[in-house]
């Protein structure tokens, strides 16, 4: 472990934690980083696309068990567990998804006798800052990178996020890994890979989620299992943006697209009269029309054939077969 906090502190700026602190330190914070395994049902809404097990990493951030993973790592999931640094495993119970930020909780069901990660905040952080990406498996699953952007996000699930944090060189085991800053502090929970972490470049990254989505939310997480927040209407699309032209690349079995006779290889041009430029131009003009529910006007171009389609919206946590509390 020394020689690895020795590559570490040369590859970061003088001062920072792994530059200053100790092995025994730097090895209680990484005890903290956990893995996370969840079974989902066959028959689940995600199955198909996500795997019925599915396996990542997760943070504790309490001394109750709390651990903050990237929530599709137990989206409708009916049993998990978390592993530990020392070999040993718990089984966990599902506490909350939050679809607007991607963040998942789940808590330990039993003594987890850990030192929790601070939480920190990411507003500080800018291009070129300094962090540490450590996903589950000990000091060989951590590693340097920088803040390569900050930038929003949008995720062809009807999914937006205004600040994300693009970081290189890419982390392979990037779900639910934590981002720490200089002083050991959680500052985001890892999301995806991408190629393009640098904005308008073609540079492999990673893009993780800000710690700073989770204070709205976690109270109601922790009551509820979701935010009690008004939903936000769903179509049930995947879109795929080429260009000026956002096409329909699937639809939601059973969703609000599907059921309104939306298919593959559609394209939407405007939403309520209003023209669609991107695909976060799309997200926010359906979600101007009101809460779940409220029917969308859509002009869609389907083969060379202009057409006018109404779709009535839903929430989406209530799509899902499987979710927290049923």
């Amino acid at each position: 472990m020394l020689a690895l906090l020795a590559s570490l502190a040369t590859a970061w700026p003088a001062g920072a934690l792994l530059a200053q602190d100790s092995a025994t330190r730097f090895g209680e914070l990484l005890g903290g980083i956990v893995g996370v395994r969840a079974e989902v049902p066959e028959r689940a809404r995600t199955a198909s696309t996500l795997g019925t097990e599915r396996m990542g990493s997760g943070v504790l951030i309490d001394s109750g068990g709390l651990i903050l993973t990237i929530g599709y790592l137990i989206l409708e999931a009916r049993t998990a567990e978390v592993m530990f640094a020392d070999g040993r495993r718990l089984p966990a119970e599902i506490v909350g998804y939050d679809y607007g930020s991607g963040f998942g909780l789940l808590r330990a069901i039993g003594a987890v006798n850990l030192r929790p990660v601070r939480l920190g905040s990411a507003r500080e952080l800018r291009q070129d800052t300094a962090v540490l990406v450590a996903s589950f498996g000990g000091p060989r699953s951590v590693q340097p990178a920088r803040v390569t952007s900050r930038r929003e996000f949008a995720g062809y699930w009807e999914y937006l996020l205004a600040d994300a944090i693009f970081t290189a060189p890419p982390h392979p085991a990037f779900g639910g890994a934590a981002l720490l800053d200089r002083e050991g502090h959680l500052v985001g929970i890892g999301s995806l890979a991408v190629n393009d972490a640098q904005a308008g470049e073609f540079l492999p990254g990673n893009l993780f989620v800000p710690i700073d989505a989770l204070h709205p939310a976690i109270a109601d997480l922790l009551t509820d299992g979701r935010p009690q927040s008004p939903a936000r209407p769903w179509l049930g699309v995947y879109t795929e943006q080429a260009r000026d032209r956002l096409f329909i690349v699937r639809v939601a079995d059973e969703g609000p697209a599907q059921r309104a006779g939306l298919k593959r290889g559609d394209v939407i041009v405007k939403v309520a009269g209003q023209s669609v430029v991107s695909m976060a131009d799309f997200y926010r003009k359906v979600w101007a029309l009101g809460e779940a529910g409220v029917t969308v006007p859509l002009t869609v171009l389907s083969g060379d054939e202009i057409r006018q389609i109404e779709v009535r919206s839903a929430d989406r946590y209530g799509w899902l077969r499987w979710s927290v509390g049923n």
